[in-house]
């Protein structure tokens, strides 16, 4: 095959795998939109676009497959493709997450707790997986590290609000003579939530890490 047409086909990797961030990106921001208004509309939209994800997923998969298989990459092609088919997965289970989401609104009933600002550290790990992207996109070395940094942020931040809302049902709720049944549930599903953006972010440092490797051929920040 033509040396042309292979670096087209590298080039329309990562141009692939750019629009299948931005997918997962909107999905991300529409999940956390409908759990803040309890749209179930939009939470039903981001469910069923799940398997849109998937498939763009496994066509990706694919195409990285025929490039290890047909050309036989070496260097820093190699490492690019290798990080590649590592970052459509870290962003499929990204999508995963959002669908998650979009199933906890369907079941909230009411707002519980809202001192725990679950808008505001959906944003930062929105903005983590926005600039892992970018980063990978621009091939920022500086921007993975940054990346990496902020997620000890997010860490504290899911601990903290994870704290709130255990201390809040000890203290208060149950004291009111709410149903513990009731309670429980949306204890739940308010800790799972704070569980799955932290995920997020450890996705987006995934992606941050791989990107490192594939520009410096530096394992620094892989777990």
């Amino acid at each position: 095959m033509p040396r042309e047409s292979y670096q087209e086909q590298l080039d329309t990797l990562r141009e692939d795998v750019l629009y299948m961030s931005e997918i997962v990106l909107e999905r991300l921001r529409m999940g956390l939109d409908a759990l803040a208004r309890k749209d179930e509309a939009a939470a039903q939209e981001v469910i069923d676009g799940d398997a849109e994800i998937n498939r763009m997923y496994l066509d990706l998969e694919g195409s990285c497959i025929d490039l290890f298989a047909l050309q036989q990459p070496v260097a820093g092609d190699l490492r690019f493709i290798a990080s590649s088919f590592k970052v459509i997965t870290d962003l499929e289970r990204i999508a995963d997450l959002a669908t998650n989401l979009g199933e906890y609104t369907l079941q909230a009933e009411r707002d519980v707790f809202p001192e725990v600002d679950i808008q505001g550290i959906g944003d930062y790990t929105v903005d983590m997986v926005e600039n892992a992207m970018t980063a990978y996109d621009e091939e920022d070395i500086d921007a993975c590290y940054a990346i990496d940094e902020r997620d000890d942020n997010l860490d504290d931040r899911c601990e903290r609000a994870s704290s709130v809302v255990v201390r809040d049902l000890i203290e208060t709720q149950l004291d009111a003579g709410e149903s513990v049944e009731q309670m429980m549930a949306d204890v739940s599903r308010l800790l799972l939530t704070i569980r799955d953006l932290e995920r997020i972010g450890d996705h987006a440092v995934n992606i941050s890490a791989r990107t490192l490797y594939m520009v410096e051929n530096d394992d620094e920040l892989i777990y």
